[in-house]
């Protein structure tokens, strides 16, 4: 076996067959070379060509602490060397520990305690070569994500965000994650934690996380509360609206199905001008078979009068509303379209108000549906 002499430099063992592997130090720039340029001193932006076998040499770099002077002080009475210039340039944060160390000791030593040993040394070396480990990322994601925000390091916080957010966030540590975000500035993972709480309320109430949130932080459990409730609200209103247009389109096709009935004639009901045939195509208006129905029931009904019978009554409404929406009750064969109209005149405003109401939720809904919708020019060349 080959004999390696061993060099001491600080407190970091060093070997000389190491020095012959390592890069060049990345110390100040010669030559014509300067931040950002290239030899020719043109300027060279978005562009990278860093190998792995580079990678890979910054890694063994810190692995191997070669030439290192600073010692990182974890839990456990743990060390990690590492190299001031790389931590400085890689940090701002540690750039200012560090300045603070050197005027007290020759040997500069930084801490970084309340985090685990393995999860600093990740992080230690994400600070070299801007690489992580996908277990190491899944096991310590969240004491990066509070390293990457205390020494100031924006890169490894995204990587940290990225991750917890296609995947990594799960229900069980959706709160911890939560007040996490909100400590370290991470608007964005904290909206999706708010969002996935509220979608998940129930099961995130089992949690710890939840029931320590609510011994410890009593005032954001109280808003997250408050947040579900208001959620709920808005999912009901937005149940009610769906429903009401639901209701809006049955009226408007209603609509159209009484103009087609009256007009053209459809299955057994129709104008007195004209013949059925035997084999019809089946009829294109949904609501024309409930319809002819009603239309029957309403000529053979002896309580016609309104509010004599529920479905009269709904014949009436149905009519009222046709002489509302129809452009020219002149020439219109829909029955008691221009009577209506002339009934309108006579209608007390409240009653005139509610009617114009319904009208124009029934035109907007139609509108939103993305089909033609009932409007004056429309309806008169339509109908006549």
């Amino acid at each position: 076996m080959c004999k390696v002499d061993t060099i001491h430099e600080g407190s970091a063992p060093v070997s000389k067959e190491v020095s012959r592997t390592i890069p060049p130090w990345p110390g100040p720039v010669t030559n014509n070379f300067h931040k950002g340029l290239s030899i020719d001193g043109s300027q060279q932006r978005g562009y990278s060509c860093v190998s792995t076998a580079t990678k890979d040499s910054w890694e063994r770099l810190f692995d191997e602490g070669y030439r290192a002077d600073v010692s990182v002080n974890t839990d456990d009475g743990g060390i990690i060397y590492a190299h001031a210039n790389i931590l400085g340039m890689a940090s701002p944060a540690m750039k200012g520990l560090l300045k603070q160390s050197s005027r007290f000791r020759r040997q500069r030593s930084i801490s970084i305690l309340g985090v685990p040993h393995d999860a600093v040394r990740v992080f230690i070396r994400f600070l070299y070569s801007s690489c992580y480990g996908k277990k190491e990322m899944e096991e310590f994601v969240v004491h990066l994500l509070v390293l990457s925000h205390v020494y100031l390091v924006p890169q490894l916080k995204q990587e940290c965000e990225k991750k917890l957010e296609h995947g990594l966030l799960t229900t069980e540590n959706v709160v911890d994650i939560f007040q996490l975000a909100l400590l370290c500035d991470a608007p964005r993972l904290s909206l999706i934690c708010h969002r996935m709480i509220l979608k998940n309320f129930k099961t995130v109430c089992s949690t710890t996380g939840w029931k320590v949130m609510k011994k410890s932080h009593p005032a954001l459990e109280k808003e997250l509360v408050e947040s579900m409730i208001e959620e709920d609200n808005r999912q009901k209103e937005r149940i009610k609206k769906v429903n009401e247009r639901k209701i809006y389109l049955l009226l408007y096709e209603a609509m159209e199905a009484l103009v087609h009935i009256y007009k053209d004639g459809c299955q057994t009901i129709g104008p007195s001008d004209k013949d059925f045939k035997e084999n019809q195509a089946p009829c294109k208006y949904v609501a024309c078979k409930g319809l002819e129905l009603l239309v029957r029931h309403f000529a053979g009904c002896k309580l016609r009068v309104p509010g004599g019978c529920i479905h009269c009554k709904r014949m009436w409404q149905l009519l009222e509303l046709h002489s509302r929406l129809c452009a020219n009750s002149h020439t219109c064969r829909v029955p008691l379209c221009r009577n209506f109209k002339e009934r309108i005149k006579k209608q007390s405003k409240k009653d005139e108000i509610r009617w114009k109401m319904l009208v124009k939720k029934i035109l907007r809904t139609k509108r939103i549906a993305g089909a033609p919708f009932i409007s004056s020019a429309k309806v008169s060349s339509l109908w006549q």
